[in-house]
């Protein structure tokens, strides 16, 4: 809705000035050329599939094995459940606008998109630092690890990370939409974040916003000293194993979830904390590695590497198979 609104220059002159209320936003595309949208949506599907694929197969492993009832695969399945839901804000909606060409998206669906994602990065990172205090505990503390990491305490910590990504993500949406948008309704990434929010908002104030910024940053800060602080004990005492076979399992253990770590971390950080390059496409393809990445490769780091996570696999699938034969073997009689 175009509204005039009288406004006085600094001469003291009154001027016109032409608002044009935002309703819908519209998304960027990695082309304009309707071929190449549609390839890009398919190999996005694919991305998906395989994301969705290795992470439901975790989920399945560790709630159907009962030798996987422990903390640590606790955590990986609430790692597992986070990316697909972090994966799945983006990626379906990016599909469809790439296969339909139609790249618009209500105020509705954005603000969605904003809380959910908040949400899950949030969460991932709360489930991360307790994975990592669960290999302080079970390294530095062995015979208190049952007590410390009891199944209270680790539902305990894996609610207090959902609720805290639930409460940022409300805080970063209500802030982010409390501001008016006009002008310009074009964002630059294929889907609705924050920073490219505040680049077509016409408030001049962002106190909501710098505050929610503030409160992020001190949560985001106070998981990374904790990550730290884990690991250089960790290490200190990894490195007093007399054995070099104890060492190589104890890494191989700590290793895994530093190396998914990290890679959260970094991602992040192109995304989030990089000066904006000259180029939108490569600003969405820092973006795409950042959506995708994270959620296809932490199964493969964490888990399908894992000796336990394969023999709870095979034992999976000898029994599908044994079902499958037992079955054949009743109808042919």
């Amino acid at each position: 809705m175009a509204e005039i609104a009288n406004n006085e220059s600094k001469s003291g002159e009154p001027t016109l000035l032409n608002v044009t209320a935002v309703t819908r936003f519209i998304l960027g595309v990695f082309s304009d050329v309707q071929e190449i949208q549609t390839l890009c949506g398919v190999l996005f599907l694919v991305m998906y599939l395989a994301a969705l694929m290795s992470n439901f197969i975790i989920i399945t492993l560790i709630s159907l094995d009962l030798q996987l009832q422990t903390p640590m695969y606790f955590f990986l399945k609430n790692l597992s459940l986070l990316d697909v839901f972090f994966v799945t804000v983006p990626i379906p909606n990016f599909i469809v606008n790439s296969l339909t060409h139609n790249s618009s998206i209500s105020i509705l669906g954005c603000a969605l998109q904003i809380l959910f994602f908040v949400t899950l990065i949030t969460g991932d990172l709360f489930v991360l630092t307790a994975m990592s205090y669960d290999g302080y505990v079970a390294i530095c503390c062995p015979l208190q690890y049952d007590t410390i990491m009891s199944d209270g305490a680790c539902v305990l910590m894996a609610g207090f990370s959902w609720a805290t990504g639930l409460f940022l993500g409300a805080i970063y949406t209500a802030g982010t939409f409390s501001m008016p948008f006009c002008g310009s309704n074009v964002i630059p990434q294929f889907f609705c974040d924050i920073p490219s929010l505040l680049r077509i908002s016409c408030s001049g104030t962002l106190v909501v916003i710098y505050t929610s910024f503030g409160i992020g940053m001190c949560l985001c800060m106070s998981c990374f000293i904790c990550v730290v602080i884990s690991y250089f004990y960790i290490f200190s005492t990894v490195l007093k194993i007399p054995t070099t076979k104890g060492q190589s399992k104890a890494f191989a253990t700590c290793l895994s979830h530093l190396t998914v770590f990290t890679i959260f971390i970094a991602t992040a950080y192109f995304v989030y904390l990089k000066t904006s390059s000259n180029s939108a496409i490569t600003d969405r393809l820092f973006a795409v590695i950042y959506t995708v990445l994270p959620p296809a490769l932490n199964p493969v780091i964490c888990s399908l590497k894992n000796a336990d996570v394969k023999c709870a696999l095979r034992r999976l699938l000898q029994d599908v198979c044994s079902r499958g034969s037992f079955h054949v073997t009743l109808k042919r009689a």
